[in-house]
């Protein structure tokens, strides 16, 4: 009795894969990774002395 109904469930879970499958779901996908973090700066870097001596206003 118990193997009939192992073998129901495995019967039933198969078409719900098949069904499943129709719309583009996959059960066993793979894991995505984790996206990368990339920091940026609204600002440029700090100017050089060599260009600190000319008149340039740097707001940011």
């Amino acid at each position: 009795m118990q193997a009939l109904i192992e073998l129901l469930a495995g019967f039933i879970a198969l078409l719900a894969t098949a069904a499943l499958a129709q719309f583009g779901v996959d059960l066993n996908s793979a894991p995505r990774p984790d996206r990368e973090i990339h920091r940026v700066s609204d600002c440029p870097e700090a100017p050089t002395q060599a260009l600190l001596t000319t008149q340039q206003d740097h707001k940011c």
